[in-house]
């Protein structure tokens, strides 16, 4: 009788004391990780020296430009064609690879369109005013060439099996093609050390954190349960959608980017368009601000660091991973899917990560002295003062929520499609940089299909800040790797070029559709 009393107890007690002991072990976990990894994360986040830019910001950015200049603004001269090959104008289905132009392109696209493009875009025009919105979208127009660079050469240096199944991306242009040049030893250890990066980067940027946002997001609505069921469901579902391959994911991501696109742009014209009498002002603000700062702290240069932090963050130019994903394309001409892929950074920050801003601006959530024109800064939490003291996804939604009142349900919507496409396509590329480690085979394939399940629901249930901190390093420092083989290999990727165009203008290479 006493037994029977005290197990319900103990089990009340037991329950009761759960958060607790998950708070004691998140600030374990925090503490025991962040001692390891807080090194390596201020190294990578640093600041340039006498400066306040980031130097992996600048290594990114530099590297954009020179790609732009040394193959003649690409991304200008060839938006035309990249939009007929995306098409399906020049496929032809014989081809080795195993998706199409659309499905390579969609699949990359899933991997960087995410939070950054709602919450990161509000915390960069919080802080360095509208005026970042002008050095982003510049930004992104410069990371059109480092795509390019990183694509075509996914393709090329790529590895093309008898299933028809292939493997590419920077581990393998960094070993096959520095080999290539003489570089052979250079080449490996660049290629490793960007494949370890990698699948940090894929469990902890390109999951647990994906995984967290999305269970905060469904609490909001639904009211606070715990994060292991939302991480169950969608570890589900994520593996429902991996264990196919990259057919599968491709499937999955070919229909899932432009439903989340048109959603979200869709609903942000009409935001727009609800304050057309301040459009005139908004674009006027974004280039004041851009040169001017509009007395928001830090002036241009503020406006300068923000802008380009959260295009470089964003789309990912010159960090490799896209180039996964691009590298399983079906052609045998390389170049054409550098084409394709300038596409991606246009779509991600061009087109999407200037929506938001455009939308923050437009509304007013941004707080203006009426007498000076001049934007109110709050010195002590570093950034504009906003309606309501909103940051982040929650400046975006206030935003939104101004002109369309049901628009958070939308948000939270989108908000969870970007977290689930983001998952899978990290799944994939954190797959390839494992598979080049530990070597091709079902049995490695299934082990690291398993471990980023495993990790979805361990991101959704726990507060992991110094993990997700490490991860983010991580991903950045695969940009540090990535470029310098880039940089070897230009030459290369010219001379693809150049072949190319001179049989596409000979008609040598013909239209399918």
């Amino acid at each position: 009788m006493t037994r029977s009393l005290l197990l319900p107890l103990s089990a009340a007690a037991a329950l009761t004391a759960l958060p607790a002991r998950a708070n004691t072990v998140d600030e374990a976990i925090n503490a025991a990780i962040g001692s390891v990894t807080g090194p390596f994360v201020s190294f990578i986040f640093s600041p340039f020296p006498g400066t306040e830019f980031p130097w992996i910001v600048l290594w990114l950015v530099a590297a954009a430009t020179i790609f732009t200049l040394y193959f003649g603004f690409v991304q200008v001269r060839a938006f035309p064609h990249a939009i007929a090959l995306v098409s399906g104008k020049y496929s032809d289905p014989d081809d080795a690879g195993e998706v199409s132009h659309f499905q390579a392109l969609a699949t990359a696209l899933s991997g960087t369109v995410g939070l950054g493009n709602i919450a990161g875009v509000a915390v960069a025009v919080s802080i360095g005013g509208p005026g970042a919105t002008f050095w982003m979208i510049l930004a992104g127009l410069l990371g059109m060439a480092s795509k390019f660079t990183e694509c075509t050469l996914g393709v090329k240096y790529r590895n093309e099996y008898p299933d028809g199944t292939v493997s590419g991306g920077p581990m393998y242009y960094l070993s096959k093609g520095l080999a290539e040049r003489g570089y052979s030893g250079v080449g490996r250890f660049l290629a490793v050390a960007f494949a370890i990066c990698c699948v940090f980067g894929s469990l902890g940027g390109g999951n647990m954190f994906q995984a967290n946002q999305a269970h905060a997001q469904l609490a909001n609505i639904l009211g606070d349960y715990p994060g292991w069921i939302t991480g169950v469901i969608f570890a589900g579902i994520v593996f429902a959608v991996i264990v196919g391959g990259l057919k599968s994911i491709a499937q999955v991501t070919e229909k899932i980017v432009p439903l989340m696109g048109v959603l979200y742009v869709g609903t942000a014209l009409i935001v727009i368009v609800m304050n057309y009498d301040r459009i005139g002002w908004a674009f006027g603000q974004i280039l004041d601000g851009a040169f001017t700062g509009l007395g928001v702290a830090g002036g241009l240069v503020g406006a300068l660091i923000q802008g380009f932090k959260r295009a470089a963050f964003s789309n990912e130019a010159g960090v490799g991973s896209a180039a996964i994903a691009h590298s399983a394309v079906r052609t045998k001409e390389p170049i054409t899917e550098g084409y394709v892929s300038l596409l991606e950074p246009f779509i991600d920050t061009v087109v999407i990560c200037t929506m938001t801003a455009l939308v923050i601006v437009i509304t007013g959530v941004l707080q203006v002295d009426p007498e000076t024109g001049t934007y109110l800064w709050n010195a002590d939490l570093g950034r504009v003062e906003t309606l309501g003291d909103a940051s982040g996804v929650a400046l975006t939604s206030a935003a939104f929520g101004s002109a369309i009142t049901w628009f958070p349900y939308v948000l939270a919507i989108a908000v969870i499609l970007f977290a689930f496409s983001t998952m899978i396509s990290w799944s994939y590329y954190g797959l390839k940089a494992w598979t080049y480690m530990f070597g091709e085979g079902r049995a490695q394939e299934l082990s690291f299909k398993i471990l980023f399940c495993l990790f979805v629901v361990i991101g959704a249930a726990m507060n992991l800040g110094p993990v997700i901190d490490f991860s983010d390093a991580a991903i950045f420092a695969m940009g540090l790797f990535n470029i310098v083989g880039l940089y070897v290999l230009m030459p290369v990727v010219k001379a693809e070029m150049h072949s190319y165009m001179a049989r596409l203008q000979s008609g040598e290479i013909r239209r399918f559709h």
